[in-house]
């Protein structure tokens, strides 16, 4: 269990915590502990969402969420799993413009990766989860993506005497319910650590440095791009619209779903960097297949609207940029590809 963690969280975030918890004992009469796991936060990241403290990761729970989380039983058909969307290679995304669930329906967006969720208050592209246990009944339940229930769920692990004696070890009896696969499955995402990069690596004064063109990347980053993709997540977690092409399909109305407000049509979470390489095509559905693209939309002018972040505005509905300005910046993205965290 220590060697298969270790190569989920990249740099050890957690480790087991040898005491505080409660002795347990299987059908044959041996005792065991469900440990707790210990946790390192990384230099810099920013807080951990609340809802961590009270479903802190512990062994059995791990491998439990880590089993659920790879099991196609959750769709309709037992075709499509979490894992099917979210692929460990592709810093658990995949490489489709919208994600495609059951019966190869095509989903609202873009599927976004999972990564580092424990420091994140909103999940989703439009923040519409405030805690990860709340969010696996959502891909369960939608038409495009599982369309299946949490009954029918529940009914098919029951017939797997493995999860039985799994859901027994992580919270004390064989009951499966759904609250404890939200929590196991949120349990197995928070262990979902990148903070091992080139990029982290410097920081911490590893004995690595950026090259000189990796420097110059960096510093024209922190110019032109570091307002929104800040702190160490690479995001300051706001809602932004920055004139994107917009999505066609009539459901879409960015953080607006949520909240109701003109104010926020198509305004979306600023998404995390850490691994962009690994993640194209970009954008809430996909509408960019290469970092490039992106640089040049942001360059050439962006759609303009009156919600429009200011900082666009401001400048003109752009972000300038040369080609050598964007070519420094994709030499500097590459350094928060983290290779140890998607198994490279």
């Amino acid at each position: 269990m220590k060697s298969s963690l270790k190569n989920s969280v990249g740099i050890m975030a957690f480790i087991f915590l040898l005491c505080g918890c409660e002795k347990q004992e299987d059908d044959e009469g041996f005792r065991f502990e469900n440990l707790e796991l210990a946790f390192e936060q990384p230099t810099d990241f920013p807080a951990l969402n609340n809802a961590f403290y009270a479903n802190k990761p512990t062994q059995y729970g791990v491998v439990l969420g880590e089993r659920l989380f790879n099991e196609p039983k959750f769709s309709g058909d037992n075709t499509i799993s979490c894992a099917s969307c979210h692929n460990p290679s592709r810093a658990f995304a995949d490489d489709k413009a919208k994600a495609i669930g059951i019966g190869n329906r095509v989903g609202l967006r873009n599927t976004p990766p999972i990564q580092n969720m424990a420091f994140m208050q909103f999940y989703n592209w439009d923040g519409n989860i405030l805690e990860l246990e709340k969010q696996p009944l959502v891909p369960i339940i939608t038409h495009e993506e599982m369309a299946s229930s949490i009954l029918e769920v529940i009914g098919k692990l029951e017939q797997v005497p493995t999860y039985r004696e799994l859901f027994r070890k992580a919270f004390g009896d064989n009951e499966i319910t759904p609250e404890r696969i939200y929590r196991s499955l949120a349990q197995y995402e928070y262990t979902l650590i990148s903070a091992n990069s080139k990029y982290d690596r410097v920081k911490r004064r590893e004995g690595e440095q950026f090259t000189e063109a990796e420097a110059e990347g960096y510093r024209i980053f922190q110019q032109k791009c570091a307002s929104c993709h800040a702190t160490e997540l690479f995001s300051d977690q706001s809602f932004r619209n920055v004139g994107f092409p917009v999505n066609s399909d009539t459901q879409e109305a960015g953080r607006a779903r949520v909240t109701g407000l003109a104010a926020d049509y198509m305004r979306f979470r600023v998404p995390s960097l850490r691994n962009i390489a690994y993640t194209a095509p970009y954008g809430s559905f996909g509408q960019f297949a290469t970092l490039r693209d992106v640089l040049d939309y942001f360059d050439k002018g962006v759609l303009d609207a009156e919600n429009l972040d200011p900082l666009l505005k401001a400048n003109g509905n752009r972000i300038p940029l040369s080609e050598k300005e964007k070519s420094a910046i994709l030499v500097f993205l590459e350094t928060l590809s983290d290779e140890q965290f998607i198994g490279k």
